[in-house]
């Protein structure tokens, strides 16, 4: 087949492009440009990153063309993330960049150029039922599996994607790469938002939302401290919030427990197991089932109030709400304007703006955002 295979500098793609040349397919190497407003930063690794890329296609002896999607970018990720800040929510733009960019806009750019398919190095895996349905599944590597990020992909994207690494654990790649000889194959992963980089996430930040201080207090009502806007902080977050010694003397850290947008008040909570971090019902807006439509409910709300999930409850999920996170046992529960997820067990700050993910054993099937 005429596979297109995504290019980002890094050993994973690399060794990607590499598999399926090895296979005998017809291989070109596509490097996306996603971003260059300050391409000349030092927290911007674009140009270090086409180069590798370069020469990674040189060594493999394949053709690699740049793409410009940046205006995409802008439009379809950057915008919802500041927005959604804006609102005082959390966003995952990573998850956001696989469904608008990787596999919207490249996967369009590809099959143009005549593409069957196209591939990535996620760690995650695709495979077609016997009703011609299409499934997201976990990486074998359980550590670096990514199906998480690519949990809104629909049928028509998952019918054309390609995930070689979906059976390989990482540090089998790096070996790999490096007995082939592949430039970049020590180059460390990279890490955080792709448009952020390393750089301050606060400071990046700041460019974009203005300052707007408030009073940070405890669920009481005490006030402890002040902060500068409740865009710049995230529920759970225990950095960064310069709070005094504790007035009980207990010495705890202080965490971030919740928003009051309408005072821009910020609600904090001493010590990392207080019940006000811990939520067993997790509600979700705007859900997407990969598929096409959603997993069988425990029932409503009220139909669970009555009894925990157990091990004879029917349709026992496993969901996670952040992404290093393993899976934990949940029911999902659908009224006729809601949805959410019932956990056995209090997860740990659920952030509104990301993601809770569901799973059927090893079989990603969906989520939501966390309302």
């Amino acid at each position: 087949m005429k596979v297109v295979v995504g290019l980002s500098g890094g050993v994973d793609s690399a060794v990607t492009a590499h598999l399926l040349k090895a296979q005998g397919h017809d291989v070109l190497g596509i490097f996306m440009k996603n971003w260059e407003d300050d391409d000349n930063s030092e927290y911007c690794s674009s140009r270090e990153d086409l180069v590798d890329a370069v020469s990674v296609a040189d060594h493999i002896g394949i053709d690699i063309e740049v793409v410009n999607f940046a205006a995409e970018y802008k439009d379809r990720v950057f915008s919802y993330f500041l927005s959604e800040y804006q609102a005082g929510r959390t966003p995952n733009p990573d998850v956001l960049c696989n469904t608008e960019i990787k596999f919207a806009a490249f996967l369009d750019h590809a099959m143009k150029l005549g593409a069957d398919k196209i591939a990535t190095g996620h760690y995650a895996g695709v495979r077609e039922t016997v009703d011609g349905k299409f499934e997201l599944l976990k990486g074998d590597d359980d550590s670096k599996d990514q199906s998480y990020f690519l949990h809104r992909l629909n049928q028509t994207q998952l019918s054309k994607a390609m995930f070689p690494l979906a059976n390989i654990p990482k540090k089998e790649v790096r070996v790999l790469a490096e007995k082939l000889g592949i430039p970049n194959f020590a180059k460390k992963d990279s890490t955080g938002i792709c448009f952020i980089g390393e750089r301050p996430f606060r400071e990046f930040l700041e460019r974009y939302l203005p300052k707007k201080p408030g009073k940070m207090v405890t669920p009481e009502g005490d006030v402890v401290g002040e902060h500068q806007g409740l865009a710049y902080y995230t529920l759970g977050q225990r950095g960064g919030l310069h709070i005094g010694g504790a007035k009980d003397g207990s010495g705890e850290p202080w965490y971030v427990a919740g928003k009051d947008i309408a005072k821009n008040r910020l609600i904090v909570v001493q010590g990392r197991d207080h019940s006000a971090l811990r939520k067993t019902d997790v509600p979700l807006v705007n859900t997407h089932w990969i598929a096409g439509e959603a997993p069988p409910s425990a029932g409503s709300r009220s139909a669970m109030t009555d009894h925990g999930l157990g091990t004879g409850a029917q349709h026992v999920y496993g969901g996670k709400t952040r992404y290093r996170q393993p899976d934990a046992p949940c029911a999902y529960m659908r009224e006729v304007d809601a949805e959410l997820l019932r956990f056995n067990d209090g997860q740990w700050a659920p952030t509104p703006g990301q993601y809770a993910v569901l799973y059927r054993d090893r079989v990603c099937l969906g989520g939501g955002v966390i309302a």
